[in-house]
């Protein structure tokens, strides 16, 4: 990181450390490749929540006719979102703080990814009847939540398994790892359980026992490949120390003072570097609408160009896989040209690919799935440039308080996406649109980003 700008302002102590004490990544350094794998293994497992529980099999579940009206499950799950969100942004920065110089990053990630997996357990037993819905509704909410602030640790960890070098192509194979551990998990419980109409092991779709054991396996999924980062990676050193006393009034006083730290960073990082705190903001709205391309490419696919179920899953099994082998690629740029420009083209190409898609829509599915999938393509660099460009600017022994800064910005703009989707599509009466409000949201976040600086002036 090169010197900040002379501002004239005096930093305050945590934010001058926070922003001024140089790069948190050694300039060479030789990781182990048993622990780079290791450390991508977790998103790997991590596929079981993002992609099975939130996105292709669980929230469709829920949303179906067996659990009432959809549009009242399909409100109920946007409520439990916002709800969640809410709570990531509050919670993220302050835990990923607590876990800074304390030498238990490991150890938290361990213990918010076991709730995370006992959450997506606990579904098993959400029978398909409008009297379970609230519990489905809470073991979603609960494994938002906890797996929301488990990445905190976990990408704070990128500093631990990569240096200046290599952090670009680090982050995105770890990225593109989670892709290709979805990719894999659906076509076990597609072809298993949920596509047949006996699957294995005689299980039916009686009662919704094809999905309950296919959450009951995506538990196992993400807990046996979460233990190699727990026992590859190692703690960081401890630079803190904690006092042994442990009453719940020095818990909340110590809760208190995060987050009477966390307002004193914010503002120390507005003062020093503005540039900073308008990246967090930019990637933020650009994130938000990265995350809406695959969380409305299916309604899109089905609605607006009339995929069947089984070509909706086999799409979302093509999106996984050219996301996932374009995250790995242009990883490899990112260490070349810097993150930025990586970003930036990605994009520029999401938004041309997304306006193809609307534009052109009249030509049928094959239009959906050559611009669908273009769009793909464009989703895993971004997202893995921005993770990179953060982790190449935190000093070190901050990385879980930025990365919770980071969550927590991300979460602040999780309603842009959904919000525009839902106003172009009412508006017109007409599913094509969503996009409209989709592109909306990542031209933004581009205009934000092109004016900040990849690095800082030299006052």
């Amino acid at each position: 990181m090169t010197d900040l700008p002379d501002t004239g302002v005096k930093a305050s102590s945590a934010a001058e450390a926070l922003l001024a004490a140089g790069m948190s990544l050694p300039a060479e350094a030789e990781v182990p490749k048993r622990r780079i794998l290791a450390w991508a293994l977790w998103d790997w497992g991590g596929a079981a929540f993002n992609a099975i529980t939130t996105t292709f099999v669980f929230t469709v579940y829920l949303a179906s006719r067996e659990f009432g009206n959809p549009d009242n499950t399909t409100a109920l799950l946007g409520l439990t979102g916002i709800i969640g969100g809410i709570l990531v942004a509050l919670i993220a920065p302050v835990t990923g703080q607590r876990s800074d110089g304390t030498g238990r990053r490991k150890l938290w990630l361990g213990i918010n990814t076991l709730i995370v997996v006992v959450a997506i357990g606990c579904m098993f037993f959400v029978k398909e009847t409008p009297a379970y819905l609230p519990l489905g509704l809470v073991l979603l909410a609960v494994g938002t939540l906890f797996f929301e602030i488990a990445s905190v640790n976990y990408n704070a960890m990128l500093s631990q398994v990569s240096s200046a070098r290599t952090v670009g192509r680090v982050s995105g194979f770890g990225w593109s790892m989670g892709y290709f551990g979805g990719i894999v998990l659906l076509l076990i419980l597609y072809f298993g359980f949920i596509h047949p109409a006996v699957g294995l092991f005689g299980v039916t779709d009686k009662d919704g026992l094809s999905v309950r054991v296919s959450m009951a396996i995506a538990a196992l999924w993400m807990a046996g490949f979460s233990i190699p980062v727990l026992l590859a990676v190692p703690e960081p050193p401890v630079t803190v120390t904690l006092s042994e006393n442990r009453s719940i009034t020095t818990f909340f006083v110590r809760i208190g003072k995060s987050y009477a730290r966390l307002i004193r960073d914010i503002g120390g990082l507005w003062k020093i570097s503005r540039r900073t705190v308008w990246f967090l903001i930019a990637s933020a709205v650009f994130r938000d609408g990265l995350t809406g391309v695959f969380t409305y490419g299916g309604v899109l696919a089905a609605v607006a160009f009339g995929f069947s179920k089984g070509d909706v899953i086999i799409f979302a099994i093509a999106a996984n896989v050219v996301a996932g082998v374009s995250t790995v690629l242009i990883g490899r740029l990112d260490d070349v040209a810097g993150p930025k420009p990586v970003m930036v083209g990605a994009l520029i190409g999401a938004v041309v690919a997304g306006l193809c898609v609307f534009v052109f829509h009249s030509g049928g599915t094959t239009i959906f799935w050559i611009f669908g999938l273009l769009m793909c393509i464009f989703v895993g660099p971004a997202q893995s440039a921005s993770r990179s460009f953060l982790a190449r600017v935190i000093p070190a022994g901050h990385e879980g308080e930025v990365f919770g800064l980071y969550q927590t910005t991300g979460k602040a703009a999780t309603v842009l996406a959904p919000l525009l989707f839902t106003i172009f599509v009412t508006a017109f009466h007409s599913t094509i649109y969503g996009i409209i409000g989709i592109v909306i949201v990542l031209a933004v976040g581009l205009a934000l980003l092109l004016p900040i600086q990849a690095k800082a002036n030299v006052g």
